[in-house]
């Protein structure tokens, strides 16, 4: 699967090797099941599935533009990548480095997470929206993309879990980080790699995946120490990246 891939192939083994704990930790977390809570995806005669093919025609247009670029950088699921991504949302910069926790803690969700991903798009079996046509996509093609299924998107629901947890964080940028969830997501169409509806069906996904961990402390116990981290990396008040920012800003204002 294509979002097993971005996930998996983007941690390094050594990372992957110091993490064995937290990930063998994170496999008993209980994450609800898409397949009974998330609505079908729509059909041919639907006007939600007429909503998607507009939409998909509508970003074609978007390709080597700066929010296409953007699209590209946000198909990156390595942990670390993520992260550094919410920097102009947080309001300072976002130095995996400097966020061990934050890294352990996406690292040890990412196996649960691809699962329960996994089996909601075997149960469906949507095809991508560029399969069968010759419209560009911002990703290279392979099999495993062009043969994976679409709904719902798992990148998206990964953007959102992630925003989710860095928002409950820092609950005084919770507004801009979730607007950067939300662009993550929407990068998806714009790539050509996911219909809007996939993308919608992500953020309910992501959405009820936090909502699950709360209370859970394989995931509790890992939020003390990533907002440890946090506060102390805001408090040394390093600035993000100006240009990337204003790219992030201009792709807030775009509707599919």
């Amino acid at each position: 699967m294509r979002f097993r891939n971005a996930i998996f192939y983007a941690v390094s083994f050594s990372l992957a090797h110091s993490l064995f704990g937290y990930t063998a930790q994170a496999q008993q977390l209980n994450l609800p099941d898409g397949r009974a809570f998330l609505p079908p995806p729509p059909q041919a005669e639907e006007p939600a599935q007429q909503a998607d093919l507009r939409a998909f025609e509508k970003t074609r247009g978007l390709k080597d533009k700066a929010r296409w670029k953007l699209a590209q950088n946000d198909a990156n699921l390595n942990p670390s990548h993520v992260i550094k991504d919410f920097s102009c949302a947080v309001g300072f910069n976002l130095d995996p480095a400097k966020l061990p926790a934050m890294v352990n803690l996406l690292t040890s969700l990412a196996q649960p997470v691809e699962q329960d991903v996994s089996n909601e798009k075997d149960f469906w079996k949507r095809r991508r929206p560029f399969v069968g046509t010759n419209k560009d996509i911002c990703t290279a093609h392979s099999d495993g993309l062009d043969k994976s299924y679409a709904y719902p998107s798992g990148h998206t629901t990964w953007g959102w879990l992630t925003a989710s947890i860095l928002a409950s964080a820092l609950p005084d940028r919770a507004t801009q980080i979730m607007q950067r969830g939300r662009i993550f997501g929407e990068s998806r169409i714009v790539c050509g790699v996911h219909w809007k509806s996939d993308v919608q069906a992500g953020y309910m996904n992501g959405s009820a995946m936090f909502a699950a961990l709360q209370e859970q402390p394989a995931f509790t116990e890992q939020m003390t120490k990533v907002r440890q981290e946090l506060f102390a990396l805001r408090d040394a008040k390093t600035a993000p990246d100006a240009k990337t920012c204003v790219v992030e800003q201009q792709a807030a204002q775009d509707a599919f």
